[in-house]
Formats: C-alpha cells, sequence, structure tokens
C-alpha cells in the first residue's frame, strides 16, 4: 500500500560548470526567509569548502532545505564540472526531479549532457531553467533548441519529452516564463517546482533507506545522509546496515534530524520522503542500506562509471624529505587515500609492487588535482607522477578512454586551436559560427590527448577560450601523437639559488624559482627554449674581484619567476619527473636526481626495450 506526501518536494539542481546552480541556491534560500533580514550571508552560501570558494566551483554535493507556504523543498547542489560526476551519480536517488540549468549565452555543453542522461537514467522530472538571459551574447531560444534536441537524443521515453521551461537570471533572484517578461523575484520558479515536481510516493513497511553521504562531526561523530523509502525512524531505533556483500549488521540510531536550511535539526521521528541525518553508526559507508531489523531488504547500490585517469602517489624522496610535512610516512599515506574511498566513490586506490607507492585513479586531472591539494593542506608530505590515461585490453584490442569536447574560441584562433587539437588525435564532429567573432568547436579526442592540453589552449586563445569535455566511453586505440615540451632546466648541485646563477639560466630559459630559494641536484628550476634537457648551476655566485668590469655589473635585472599551480605543474611533468607536494612548497623534479642514476635509467630502458 502506497500514499504520497503532499508536503515535501526533493530537488537537485544539476547544470554544467559554471551555469549558476550555487548562485541559484543561494537566491532561493534568501527569497525564502530562510536567514534574518539582518543577517549577512554573503554570496556563494553552499560552497562551504575553502577549495570550492578559491576555485569558484562546487566539488562537493550538498543538501539544504527551504520552506514555500505548506510545502519543504529539499534541494541538493551538485557540481557542474565532469570530473566529480561521482558526486552526482550519488545523490540523485534522493531526488524527484531536478532544475536544469543551461546558461543562455553557452548553451548545452558537455557536463549539461551527462547530468540530463543521468536524470532520465533514474526517472526523475526535469524543469528546465534558462539561466543568465541578461547576458551580452545570450540566446535563450537558441539554448531551448539546443536543449530540445538534447531530449530527443537522450530520452528513455517519451513522457520525459515534455518539460517546462522557466527563464531567470539567478544573480538578481528573479525568474518568468519568457526572457523578456521577469518577475521581480522567484515565485515563477517556486510555483514550477511544487507543480511539477512529483511529491514523494510513501511505501508502508519497515524502515528503509539508501546512504548516498556521509559527513563527520567532532560531537556526533559520523552521520549518514539519505531519502527515506519506507517506513519511519525514531532516535533509539535498532537498525541493520546491510553492506556490499550483503551481510548486514546490527546498530543503533541516536540522532534523527532534518535540514532546515543550512542547519541540521534534531526531530522526534523521520518518515518516508523525509531527507534524513542519522547519527551513531561509525561504521556506515555510501552505497549501504539502513533498514529495519524486522525487514531488511537491500536497495541497488549506487553505481557509478570508471575512472580514466590515474597517477601514482608516493612517499617522498627528495632530499628535503620530512622537512615542512606533519605525516610523510607510507603508512600515514597509504591510510589517508583508503580513507577517502568512503566518501570518494569516482575514486580507486590500488597497490603497486613498490611497497611506498599507490596507483590512483579518478575521473579526470581536475578530480585527482582536488585530492591532492585537500591532503597538501592537511599536511601531508608526497610525491606523484604525471596523469596517463586508463588504457584496457577487450578482447584482444587495445581500447582507451575518448571524451566529447566543447570548445568556444574567436575566429582569429580558430586555426591554432583545430591544429593542436589534430595533433592530439582530436576527430572534428561540429562547427558552429555565432556570426559575432565567436566560433563553437565539437571533437571527440582520447582523454590523454587532453592531458596537458589546458595550459596550451588558454595560450592559444590568449585566456579568452572555454573548453569543457565528458567521457563517452572506450573507443579503439587512435595511434601515437608526439607531445612536443621544450627540455627541462635541472639544478646541477645542492644550495641556494643566487641571482647571478639564475640570470645565467634566463638566458636558456625562463625560470619557476626566485633567488634565495633551497634547490636540490636533479630539481627543476626552469624550461629551456629547445627539446632537451640542460643543467644549470643556480647557486653559482660572482666571483669577488675589487676590479669592477663597468656599472652594469653592478646590479643584474632578473626577469620575474613563472610560478605554477597545481594544476599547470601537472600539465608540465614528464614521464620521467615527479612533482613534490608538499604543506609549503610544489617542486618539480626529475625521477632519478643525479646524472649517474639517469644514465643508468636511460641504459636499463633500452635493454628492456632491446629484450622485449
Amino acid at each position: 500500500m502506497t500514499e504520497i506526501r503532499h508536503d515535501i518536494r526533493n530537488v537537485a539542481i544539476i547544470a554544467h560548470v559554471d551555469h549558476g546552480k550555487t548562485t541559484l541556491v543561494d537566491a532561493l534560500l534568501k527569497q525564502s526567509h530562510t536567514f534574518r533580514e539582518n543577517q549577512e550571508v554573503g554570496s556563494l552560501i553552499m560552497d562551504t569548502n575553502d577549495l570550492e570558494r578559491e576555485k569558484g566551483i562546487t566539488i562537493l554535493a550538498k543538501n539544504t532545505s527551504i520552506r514555500h507556504g505548506d510545502v519543504t523543498i529539499n534541494i541538493i547542489d551538485t557540481p557542474g564540472h565532469a570530473d566529480f560526476g561521482g558526486e552526482v551519480e550519488r545523490v540523485l536517488n534522493m531526488a524527484d526531479g531536478c532544475l536544469l540549468l543551461v546558461d543562455a549565452a553557452e548553451g548545452p555543453m558537455p557536463q549539461t549532457r551527462f547530468v540530463l542522461r543521468k536524470a532520465f537514467e533514474v526517472g526523475l522530472r526535469i524543469i528546465v531553467v534558462i539561466n543568465k538571459v541578461d547576458r551580452a551574447h545570450a540566446r535563450p531560444k537558441e539554448a531551448l533548441d539546443k536543449v530540445h534536441d538534447l531530449f530527443l537524443e537522450l530520452a528513455e521515453d517519451a513522457d520525459q519529452l515534455e518539460a517546462p521551461v522557466v527563464y531567470a537570471i539567478a544573480k538578481q533572484g528573479r525568474a518568468g516564463s519568457a526572457p523578456d517578461a521577469l518577475s521581480p523575484d522567484l515565485e515563477p520558479l517556486f510555483k514550477a517546482i511544487v507543480e511539477h515536481v512529483p511529491a514523494p510516493v510513501v511505501q508502508e513497511g519497515g524502515f528503509q533507506m539508501l546512504v548516498a553521504n556521509r559527513a563527520y562531526d567532532d560531537y556526533t561523530g559520523t552521520m549518514a545522509i539519505g531519502r527515506i523509502t519506507r517506513g519511519s525512524v525514531r532516535p533509539g531505533d535498532p537498525i541493520s546496515v546491510l553492506g556490499a556483500e550483503g551481510d548486514a549488521r546490527r546498530a543503533r540510531a541516536v540522532q534523527v534530524m532534518l535540514y532546515r536550511g543550512l542547519d541540521r535539526v534534531a526531530v522526534p521521528s523521520a518518515s518516508a520522503g523525509d531527507i534524513v541525518v542519522l547519527t551513531g553508526l561509525e561504521e556506515v559507508a555510501i552505497g549501504d542500506t539502513l533498514a529495519s531489523p524486522d525487514s531488511p531488504d537491500p536497495l541497488p547500490r549506487i553505481e557509478i562509471d570508471e575512472p580514466t585517469v590515474r597517477m601514482t602517489f608516493g612517499v617522498n624522496t627528495s632530499p628535503f624529505t620530512g622537512r615542512e610535512g606533519k605525516f610523510s610516512t607510507t603508512r600515514q599515506l597509504r591510510a589517508r587515500l583508503y580513507k577517502e574511498l568512503d566518501t570518494n566513490l569516482g575514486l580507486r586506490v590500488a597497490d603497486t609492487a613498490q611497497a611506498e607507492r599507490f596507483l590512483v585513479s579518478g575521473r579526470g586531472e581536475l578530480h585527482l588535482a582536488v585530492l591532492i591539494e585537500t591532503m597538501r593542506r592537511e599536511g601531508y608530505e608526497f610525491e606523484v607522477s604525471r596523469p596517463e590515461a586508463i588504457v584496457k585490453v577487450v578482447n584482444g584490442q587495445r581500447m582507451e578512454p575518448v571524451e566529447r569536447l566543447t570548445v568556444d574560441v574567436r575566429e582569429a584562433h580558430l586555426g591554432a586551436v583545430s591544429e593542436a587539437l589534430g595533433k592530439r588525435r582530436g576527430e572534428m564532429i561540429e562547427i558552429v559560427y555565432d556570426h559575432k567573432g565567436g566560433v563553437r568547436l565539437e571533437y571527440l579526442i582520447p582523454t590523454r590527448g587532453l592531458i596537458g592540453f589546458r595550459n596550451a589552449f588558454l595560450t592559444l586563445t590568449s585566456g579568452e577560450g572555454l573548453m569543457g569535455s565528458i567521457s563517452i566511453g572506450y573507443r579503439p586505440w587512435l595511434g601515437e601523437f608526439r607531445e612536443q615540451r621544450n627540455g627541462a632546466l635541472t639544478a646541477s648541485s645542492a644550495g641556494t639559488s643566487l641571482t647571478y646563477g639564475l640570470a645565467a639560466a634566463q638566458e636558456r630559459g625562463i625560470t619557476f624559482i626566485e633567488p634565495g630559494e633551497e634547490v636540490y641536484e636533479g630539481m627543476i628550476v626552469g624550461l629551456q627554449k629547445r627539446p632537451g634537457d640542460i643543467r644549470v648551476n643556480v647557486t653559482r655566485e660572482k666571483k669577488q674581484s675589487n676590479v669592477r668590469s663597468s656599472t652594469s655589473d653592478i646590479s643584474v635585472r632578473l626577469t620575474p619567476a613563472s610560478r605554477l599551480s597545481l594544476e599547470q605543474s601537472l600539465d608540465f611533468v614528464a614521464d620521467d619527473e615527479l612533482l613534490e607536494v608538499t604543506p609549503k612548497h610544489l617542486r618539480l623534479r626529475k625521477r632519478h636526481l643525479t646524472e649517474v642514476d639517469q644514465s643508468r635509467a636511460r641504459r636499463a630502458a633500452e635493454s628492456a626495450g632491446i629484450g622485449s
């Protein structure tokens, strides 16, 4: 027997990165009077993580709740970047409907396709929101036409083709049924959610819930978050936890909490349809089923797409090891990486033949870069290798991950970008001119062709280009291609870098360090103008004498160092190089530091090639 709860709507907000999801949630929270009239809350309220605020993107899916009349609207804010698709996949089962945000100027982008496909797979009712209709190049009608094309391509049944449309300017908190007829507030959007998002269907029977998220609090410990699909739960109720292997163990709910705005509020009970937070379940994992001991029926576990990129994490082996990090041993690194698997469902970690190295696989470079930056801020010290695409052999055929890439560039940069993508085995499938000087290109390109491309793309487009990609699965190997990167300038001796030595190095190329920084032999201190590595003595000082040859010797002028960010460093690093990561520094280095070790490694590689 079932009934419908008309007092609740569970809705997810999904979109491509930077199409306005978190800004829209800000406006919904403010207009639902979640905060006091005089309360200062700022912007990007849901992005509470420091990394999210710095990068300007949502990384973790989050829950909040607002009231509209007699209806509680539970909102799930999801990441928009393809690398965090695992966050989207694990939370969509908590919703009955979703708001699909599309930028009126950019239209559907690669992640729009991904999130829409996932929403169709779990049967969500979709409301299309064409956002940013006030942008200079906004084309809301064309954007909607493209969305309809996506619906025709991805819908699994005819009922999914019908979707109400709302136009909005999330930053101003306005919405309406036409781009030129917006209300002064978001009331049209509130009404669309209440009218078109299905109310939860309540099943009779014992308590049942799928854990879609976990959180931790210093006072209450581990918290299990999910939507109750059957029955109800109260504090103190006994619960069966059904794990991945189907084994059941007993636990007890200590607290039952619901979301009220940004807070979690303890309640005497929660029932089917509620998105609830339970405490007291220490060993629970995402994907586990929580159920009444009288009817321990497991729910289908959350299915997550496979990783496409991997890299090795290892203990720091540089001469500076142990100087800056609190956690630098193999045991500490291994424990931290495996702990990440509890909440980061898109990640995979495996031991290697070398005890101090671990193979970490993720959904993309940014996915792994965020993990590296998070661990670095926690005080971990380690080294990582160059990211590489995960290649498989299926029925004797070599297969590699392929992505659908969308780039928006100015016409002046079209030739350079097309040439660069062609060299990386990219295949153009569509080109669209907007007749305002802009061009949109669609490519199919192997994932390995995109590794290291972002920096080159920014240079080729003078920082004006936009790019986004989404994995579309595995295809037959597309052949080798040579990546051109100039040689590295490596330190020939340990010591402290000096202006005189750096000035000599800058005659060979650009440098990455400033005077006064400690270096060691084999550390990469710059990029030279040609292929092939060069050893330079950046610790060299000018010989002292009491004779000056000219006034130009009085001071040496240096070009400011080119500082590489974490993402730029991962793009830069070559197969025979590593990135040393500490809480204070990012150092590029050769895998084998001395000339002798490098020669031995080359001879070993050559003999292995001859032997094979």
